[in-house]
């Protein structure tokens, strides 16, 4: 909810002026109505805002009569609902009064989420024990995120009230009964104009990560990964009986209304936008994962443990990927993942088990399966040259250079390492070193001529060299590669295309 523009903390305050900001206010801007109030409470104009507020709070309802709160009630609480409704970004959530709770939850009490059985959950064990189609995630979320004691539960309705009141505010301009579509524009436009919600500077997500995923952070920071914001708007479209699926291509993140041929991609890390969603394939991603509402919780921890994974806190990353697993049982990667940590934490015991339970998967959306664990179970890499894997970069040179020297200090101990050696290439695309990116990649062609995105990468190389007959013969290993999984990546026909140009086959 945005608070007002700079001119209402002018410090003039004749009547004529209230009157004109009276009179400039958007008609269906409930903050805005509760900040001129919060301003000028005993003007005519104050109490008229406060009323239309409690008016806009309440209209769009199917509540009538004693169904709604008193406007006297209203008045009472209202301090602490124009604290949550007006909040700074940065400044933590405050826990609400009983009376301001009991008339956010009255007024917000006809919302579709109310009829999920998991809103009235009051433990995680409850969470557990719902099919996914009946937790309410912005419940099943703070159970998890918010650590037990005795003020937990308000602090959880505190954060339900917030959201609460986000969708009363779009009901001010839109109808539970308003098309897909407008529902979209109207949050969209809400959740990234009106609140300014953002994607955070690399040098902050990378660093906390759990800050910009965990929905309270999000909420009290206004600031999101897609994971962040994707959680937030599927909270909001839950209250606006928006169906969403929340959608997961490798490392990323996005929601989308699919209803029948009709799909729109809702695109959370540029302001929400429709991306295509061919957009989201790659060489190996032949098809997009959807994850349940049930997943998308476990998926916050998934996202924690990476932050301590990062700071070598490996037991807590395996803290948090216990955390993750009653939501994500069947989950291949965080098995995997979890494997990693317990290596690393010398508890080979534990990850063995899993290790041979992922040794042999291929994802579904996947071409081909990761090698990882191959390479560990048949010695071609030690417990410490998977970490260089998992070394963070960003956009300075040198972490890449950082990640680079680890790298080369792995294979020459093991220089049949596959993974390393694709990660060591990528960091030499990364540098611009083509030269040294292609004698890496045909050592792992040699090794493993079986990638697909081994194959692409020598095909651009070599086009780029004007070496036409390599870049011919490595893009139909690509292609053959990658139709034998029944995948026809754009990235290989917009090549082939640009090769067909340059020197027909």
């Amino acid at each position: 909810m945005h608070t007002l523009l700079i001119p209402l903390l002018a410090v003039t305050v004749s009547a004529g002026h209230i009157k004109a900001l009276y009179n400039s206010l958007d008609p269906s801007s409930i903050s805005q109505h509760l900040a001129l109030y919060e301003l000028y409470p005993d003007s005519p104009e104050g109490q008229r805002a406060l009323r239309e507020a409690w008016t806009l709070l309440a209209g769009n309802t199917p509540l009538t009569g004693d169904e709604l709160p008193p406007f006297k009630a209203f008045r009472e609480a209202v301090e602490g609902i124009i604290t949550l409704v007006n909040k700074p970004a940065e400044q933590e959530t405050i826990d609400l009064s009983d009376s301001s709770l009991l008339i956010v939850e009255k007024l917000a009490g006809h919302l579709p989420n109310r009829k999920l059985k998991g809103h009235f959950a009051e433990d995680e064990q409850e969470i557990f024990k719902l099919p996914p189609e009946e937790i309410d995630l912005a419940r099943g979320l703070l159970l998890s995120q918010i650590p037990p004691s005795e003020q937990r539960l308000r602090k959880i309705r505190s954060y339900e009230a917030m959201l609460d009141l986000m969708a009363l505010q779009l009901l001010s301009r839109i109808r539970l009964d308003s098309p897909p579509e407008a529902k979209i524009r109207a949050i969209n436009t809400f959740i990234f104009e009106e609140m300014g919600y953002r994607f955070p500077p690399h040098s902050l997500y990378a660093k906390d990560i759990d800050l910009y995923t965990f929905l309270p952070s999000v909420l009290d920071s206004r600031r999101g990964v897609c994971l962040g914001v994707s959680i937030l708007y599927h909270t909001l479209a839950q209250r606006l009986g928006l169906p969403l699926e929340t959608v997961t291509p490798p490392g990323h993140i996005y929601v989308r209304y699919h209803q029948g041929d009709r799909v729109i991609n809702i695109e959370t890390t540029a302001r929400g936008i429709h991306i295509d969603s061919e957009e989201y394939l790659g060489i190996d991603t032949r098809s997009l994962e959807e994850r349940n509402i049930k997943e998308v919780i476990g998926m916050a921890h998934f996202n924690q443990a990476s932050v301590y994974w990062q700071n070598g806190e490996f037991q807590r990353a395996l803290d948090a990927y216990h955390k993750a697993l009653p939501y994500l049982p069947n989950d291949m990667l965080v098995k995997e993942l979890m494997a990693y940590n317990y290596l690393f934490t010398g508890q080979l015991d534990k990850a063995e088990p899993l290790l041979q339970a992922v040794k042999d998967h291929l994802p579904e959306y996947a071409v081909t399966k990761q090698n990882v664990v191959e390479d560990y179970l048949n010695g071609a890499v030690d417990a410490d040259g998977i970490k260089p894997l998992f070394m963070h970069v960003d956009e300075t040179r040198a972490s890449i250079l950082k990640k680079k020297e680890a790298l080369e200090g792995v294979l020459a101990k093991y220089p049949r390492y596959r993974s390393g050696l694709l990660a060591l290439a990528t960091t030499w695309l990364q540098l611009h070193r083509m030269s040294e990116a292609l004698q890496v990649l045909e050592k792992l062609h040699a090794l493993d001529p079986t990638d697909p995105t081994v194959a692409y990468y020598l095909t651009e190389i070599y086009a780029e060299r004007l070496d036409y007959n390599n870049a011919w013969k490595h893009l139909r290993l690509a292609e053959t590669l990658t139709k034998s999984r029944n995948h026809e990546p754009k990235a290989l026909a917009d090549l082939r295309k640009t090769l067909s140009t340059h020197y027909p086959e």
